[in-house]
């Protein structure tokens, strides 16, 4: 039950403080007195989405402070766990709009989130405004209050998991058709392919390999005259020769130099170990200069043969392997398609099948529930003034979707022998707002612990049918902690509330404000008669006002 609404700087509002009771709370006042903006308020600590614009002018931010009693085994006490809240007695929500649009919400005097507020919204409070009745004429609206009625939300959240899986079968299915149809396009160019890159077999790094072999094979003619002669002047015939005649000379005559040659001999020595490892590096080139001149065709021809297969696939030579690998994966796709494509054939069939057992245990559950509500609204139209009216639910096969495979559409006769047709054509304005109240009515049946408002519900309408609506609302309230706000120009509705707020607008110090005033007898006798009489309250509009208060 919402007990005290606190409202600062918001809109024309600069500090109100409101206290709510069980039972049937009314709101009357003048349009534009701002009685809507009770409902922004309460929307916005609540986390609604609603005006962008909030924070009453001149002020650095709006405030909306709503305290709620929340009894043991209340909805809000579980959304309250589930987001790591304490849950006691007292729930206080808290949100502070600045001017620069920063929202923030507290959830007793701790942070939160707006999602949890619109999920503690969902436990405490059901707004019928306005434009409620735009639901009643949509019948996409009709298949879910069908569904809120009945309880399926279950059952439909099954559905859409099952829609899901046929959207996503079908979809791998017409993907691996269009990709075994791209792959058939080019199956010969695919053939072609892997049978060239694999009987050309091309290994990483063989490029480089083969190209330092075709310019080594490319300039041996010009370099190995002249490695001969090196080899030549190093052997026998040249330095070794020289060097080895030398170091015989010097240890002839050794003995008899009293070692002046020793150091001589010892550097001539080192030198023909080093003239001997170079004429061996050099013999060594010499063999690698001797190639078969068909090698260097045979060379040019397989490195060219790479470079020419990797621009035509457009990568690097070392990438070949890869590129074919690629392109072989792709032929093995193609090969297997008809494998695969059955597969996910079987997939749609099943996931179709699972699809059309849900769909038809939904149907009947809710041709069920339909049947169900037609009954309860009959029970509701008989106190609204409409016991001759007939309500039914038609639910009718329609096109399969993520809510199942039927179309539900509310249907009325208003008059006896009148033919039945969609609310959209046969209910006058009046009419449908006692439709939408009976409606409501059965769609909250079993909601414990909600705050239901009814903004101007008893639009349209007046007299005896609009003290049949006040009797109805009435009657919901006294039901045992119930609570019912409700926004009205009517004064029979008015009338029957237990407890009274006016709301007026007024200009103090040049500035407008809107404030609301609770009412005693004596002023509720006043403000019901300025209801019935408009701006001039005359001694006879207070009698029916007293008179109407009287028979409450």
């Amino acid at each position: 039950m919402l007990r005290t609404l606190e409202i600062r700087d918001l809109l024309i509002i600069d500090r109100l403080e409101l206290e709510f009771r069980p039972g049937l709370n009314v709101l009357t006042g003048e349009t534009g007195a701002g009685k809507s903006i009770l409902l922004d308020a309460l929307g916005f600590v609540l986390g609604w989405r609603g005006r962008a614009e909030l924070v009453r002018a001149g002020a650095e931010q709006g405030e909306v402070v709503a305290v709620f009693d929340l009894p043991d085994g209340h909805p809000a006490r579980s959304v309250l766990e589930e987001a790591g809240f304490p849950a006691e007695e007292e729930l206080i929500l808290r949100r502070v709009n600045s001017a620069d649009g920063r929202k923030t919400a507290y959830v007793n005097d701790r942070r939160s989130t707006g999602e949890v507020l619109r999920a503690l919204s969902d436990c405490l409070v059901e707004l019928h405004g306005q434009q409620d009745d735009r639901g009643l004429l949509n019948p996409r609206v009709h298949r879910a209050l069908l569904d809120e009625f009945g309880g399926l939300q279950g059952q439909v959240a099954e559905i859409r998991r099952a829609w899901r899986a046929v959207s996503a079968a079908r979809k791998a299915e017409a993907s691996a058709r269009e990709r075994i149809a791209a792959l058939r396009e080019e199956e010969g160019f695919l053939r072609h392919a892997v049978g060239e890159l694999d009987a050309l077999a091309p290994e990483p790094g063989e490029d480089a390999v083969l190209d330092t072999r075709r310019r080594l094979m490319q300039g041996a003619e010009r370099i190995r005259e002249d490695v001969a002669r090196a080899a030549g002047a190093l052997g026998p015939e040249g330095a070794e020769g020289l060097l080895g005649d030398a170091g015989r000379w010097l240890e002839g005559v050794a003995d008899k130099a009293e070692g002046a040659l020793d150091t001589a001999i010892a550097a001539i020595s080192r030198a023909l170990i080093e003239l001997g490892e170079a004429q061996d590096l050099v013999d060594r080139a010499a063999e690698r200069l001797e190639f078969d001149p068909g090698e260097l065709e045979r060379v040019e021809e397989r490195l060219f043969g790479i470079r020419a297969l990797a621009r035509k696939h457009g990568v690097a030579p070392d990438d070949l392997g890869a590129e074919a690998e690629r392109l072989r994966e792709r032929l093995e796709a193609l090969d297997r398609g008809s494998g695969d494509l059955q597969a996910l054939e079987r997939a749609v069939a099943e996931a179709e099948a699972a699809f059309d057992r849900a769909a038809k245990a939904l149907s009947s559950a809710r041709a069920g529930a339909a049947g169900r509500l037609d009954a309860a609204m009959a029970r509701e139209l008989a106190p609204l003034k409409m016991e001759r009216a007939v309500f039914r639910v038609d639910v009718e096969p329609g096109e399969p979707g993520p809510e199942g495979c039927d179309a539900v559409t509310f249907t009325v006769a208003t008059n006896p022998g009148a033919p039945a047709g969609p609310l959209s054509k046969i209910a006058s304005g009046g009419e449908l707002s006692r439709f939408l109240l009976a409606l409501k009515v059965c769609l909250t049946a079993e909601a414990r612990g909600l705050t239901l408002i009814f903004d101007e519900i008893d639009r349209g309408i007046g007299g005896a049918t609009a003290d049949a609506v006040g009797r109805r609302l009435a009657a919901l309230a006294a039901a045992d902690g119930a609570q019912v706000l409700v926004v009205t120009h009517s004064p029979q509705v008015a009338a029957l509330g237990g407890h009274h707020w006016r709301v007026e607008k007024a200009v103090e110090a040049g500035v407008t404000l809107s404030r609301v005033m609770p009412l005693d007898e004596a002023e509720r006798v006043d403000e019901i008669a300025r209801m019935l009489a408009g701006d001039t309250v005359t001694d006879e509009a207070r009698g029916a006002a007293r008179a109407l208060l009287a028979s409450a």
